[in-house]
């Protein structure tokens, strides 16, 4: 019977169950993360411990080590321990590629499509859905978890996050984290902090003070990580007041871990280690070290331990902090078992988020939804034939089918140049018309506007690539603002559909009937743009980020770094020396910036059109510890739709800011009303007190309002609050 229960005990060892051999105590899954990882540590010696503070890049491995997938990053397991490899895959729209020319991965919309759903349940879906994917690919680490604030609508990298604002970008962000770990598998919070443009990222010194950092970009990744829990947060390239962020103490280590609390371990973006110091600083893991000038965190800081210069305390604190994320998520537990993936039912997740998050901007005289016109449809450029275009980058996911062209001129051919999902809007909307629908590539305008003069509607599709490494123009390009007002003056009836990863500016606007902004709409973009033309579904999306009606509206009119204009791709020589940038609006982002210096924008933040309407009446407040408003939507129109109810902050006792307080999605059928709740999170009523370190909210009177964006004070109140202050 002693023989039996001690094959039982051993065998639940090897499976992941919850008991553990007496050889390794760590295995128990029944003791916490801390614990496990420091009944781990015991055994092992320093050389062990540093073996796992330092990552490989694969891709540019001249001699791949065995067992290291095609892929971001690789750190050898350690069989006698029962380690697992550390196998970690560019994401946050999909597991990505890694160089391979294509494979069954499904791409998600662009970030700031899944922003503009305003739907944490569908962040979490998406987040599921990948995570999944990146389990089923052979991997436990999944680089997704992108949500730095969109300071400057060219940044070529806004595609992959979150919007402008804070609690919307945190909300959204700290869901798709937990739907990525719900796998077993390890998510990231990126990229640790003001990463906010590509132009200079590497040498470039954020600059900002405190109390507007913590109230603005530093208080989205705090809402994601207290909400999403991720097991490892990547520090950015770029320097914060003057220090490189990887090798920051204040960020890394008082602010992340010690203010925050935060128990998973940081590690760097590939190629932002500059020196020993980024250990002391709160640096846990070097990543992608064939990029740095040299592993430091191999035989560097052993020799530094060694001296004295780097307590070995340090190291122990730096490995728990990496298998304690492990335990945490389950990579121990629940062993990697490649296969089973399912591209079909994962890619109508994604036809899910590019539905909910695409943005009708404008329908003057009804001229959407198509599906009661019948005659002639002109569908024009945008290579609407082939599919739908992505962004570039580390996160670029290229499915099969996938068509690639050159990308514009003057811009790196990251990945391989521009990808087309193949997911062709003709195709979508041609198995829907009632009647001829015609195709032009728009190469030749004055052809483009003769065939439109002659069809009952014209859509005209523009898009604009956006690439890591590459900064993008407020403008179209390539000829397709003047194609659009070509058009538009053939035909009345013209509707342009956007495919972008940043606002544009729209010289056309007032020419044209609609517009509907898609995004980057991923795997099955063709399809939903369809059923949007056509008002199979509602149009739900708001706008995550504000439109401005020129550059002169931004904060920094020129973008900081650029050594003349930005060519026509958009493409930026990283410049050198190190250059400033001062972050003068601090934490107005966005619309706060508008609304501070009442500007009106193109279309502001929140802005969506419905194919129906909503009214708002029947505004309470409450007040005394915490703020809390209720209200009624009602469904006015003839058809079912979707309303997304916005809740700002417009005035407090010393400080005018607006701020989103909340926001919530409203699903109503013809004629119905829907009571809603909203309750206010107690940092967006507060200001940080730099010489109290504290969240400090003054006692007194607030103005709030209730509306279907951030322009539009639909309802307007006030609530009368206690003093209160909060902990960082």
């Amino acid at each position: 019977m002693r023989r039996l229960l001690v094959g039982i005990v051993c065998a639940a060892a090897v499976s992941g169950g919850a008991v553990a051999a007496p050889s390794q105590p760590w295995r128990d899954a029944r003791l916490s993360p801390d614990r496990r990882a420091e009944l781990l540590l015991r055994r092992m010696s320093l050389d062990e411990q540093i073996a796992l503070l330092h990552g490989h890049f694969p891709v540019l491995m001249k001699a791949p080590l065995p067992g290291a997938p095609r892929s971001a990053g690789f750190i050898a397991g350690q069989p006698k321990f029962g380690i697992p490899a550390i196998t970690e895959s560019d994401a946050s729209l999909g597991v990505a590629n890694a160089g391979r020319d294509s494979d069954d991965a499904a791409p998600l919309p662009s970030g700031v499509a899944l922003a503009a759903t305003f739907s944490p349940a569908l962040a979490f879906d998406s987040g599921a859905m990948i995570g999944r994917e990146a389990r089923q690919k052979g991997f436990n680490v999944l680089l997704a978890g992108g949500g730095n604030l969109a300071r400057d609508p060219r940044n070529g990298r806004n595609f992959e996050y979150l919007g402008e604002d804070p609690l919307l970008g945190g909300t959204l962000d700290g869901a798709a984290i937990r739907g990525i770990q719900s796998n077993h598998i390890v998510s990231t919070a990126k990229h640790f902090a003001l990463n906010d443009q590509e132009t200079g990222r590497q040498v470039l010194s954020a600059n900002i003070g405190e109390a507007a950092l913590r109230e603005s970009d530093l208080l989205e990744f705090e809402i994601a990580i207290r909400d999403g829990r991720p097991g490892s947060v990547m520090c950015s390239y770029n320097r914060l007041n003057g220090i490189y962020a990887c090798e920051n103490p204040w960020l890394l280590t008082d602010v992340l871990k010690r203010d925050w609390g935060y128990a998973g371990w940081v590690m760097s973006d590939w190629g932002a280690v500059h020196s020993l110091a980024a250990a002391k600083a709160g640096l846990d893991q070097e990543s992608g070290t064939e990029i740095d000038k040299q592993v430091f965190f191999d035989g560097p800081l052993k020799a530094a331990v060694k001296d004295g210069e780097v307590p070995a305390a340090k190291v122990h604190e730096m490995a728990h902090r990496v298998l304690r994320g492990l335990f945490a998520e389950g990579v121990f537990d629940h062993p990697l078992a490649p296969g089973g993936l399912d591209t079909a039912a994962d890619s109508r997740v994604s036809e899910r988020v590019a539905e909910q998050g695409a943005v009708l901007l404008k329908n003057a005289g009804g001229v959407l939804p198509l599906a009661a016109r019948a005659g002639k449809i002109v569908v024009i450029g945008g290579h609407a034939d082939i599919g739908v275009i992505s962004g570039g980058g580390s996160s670029q996911v290229i499915p099969k089918g996938s068509v690639r062209m050159p990308p514009p001129k003057g811009a790196p051919a990251w990945g391989g140049g521009v990808v087309y999902h193949p997911s062709a809007p003709l195709a979508a909307i041609r198995a829907r018309a009632h009647g001829e629908v015609a195709y032009v590539d728009g190469a030749d305008p004055a052809a483009a506007a003769a065939l439109a003069k002659g069809a009952d509607v014209a859509i005209v599709f523009a898009t604009q690539w956006s690439s890591e490494g590459v900064d993008t123009r407020l403008n179209l390009g390539e000829g397709q603002d003047a194609l659009i007002a070509g058009v538009a003056a053939a035909n009345p009836h013209t509707i342009v559909v956007l495919e972008t990863g940043n606002p544009v500016l729209m010289p056309w606007l007032d020419k044209v009937a609609g517009v509907l902004e898609a995004w980057y709409p991923g795997a099955l973009g063709g399809e939903a743009i369809g059923k949007l033309l056509f008002g199979e579904i509602d149009a739900s999306g708001r706008l995550p980020i504000s439109f401005p009606k020129r550059e002169d509206q931004l904060p920094r009119p020129e973008l900081p770094g650029l050594k003349s204009a930005m060519p026509e791709g958009g493409a930026t020589a990283q410049p050198e020396p190190p250059f400033d940038v001062a972050y003068a609006e601090g934490s107005d982002v966005g619309y706060r910036w508008y609304a501070a210096k009442d500007l009106k924008p193109l279309f502001p933040f929140g802005y969506g059109l419905s194919y129906t309407a909503f009214r708002y009446g029947g505004l309470k407040t409450l007040g005394g510890q915490g703020l809390g408003v209720s209200f009624t939507v009602t469904n006015t129109g003839a058809r079912a739709g979707i309303e997304t109810p916005q809740l700002y902050l417009a005035r407090g006792p010393h400080r005018t800011q607006q701020r989103l307080l909340g926001f919530t999605r409203v699903a109503l059928k013809p004629g119905e009303s829907h009571r809603v709740t909203l309750t206010a999170d107690p940092r967006l009523l507060a200001d940080w007190d730099v010489a109290g370190h504290r969240w400090k909210r003054d006692a007194g009177r607030y103005e709030v309002f209730v509306g279907p964006d951030a322009a539009d004070a639909a309802l307007k109140g006030e609530a009368v609050l206690a003093a209160a202050t909060l902990a960082p």
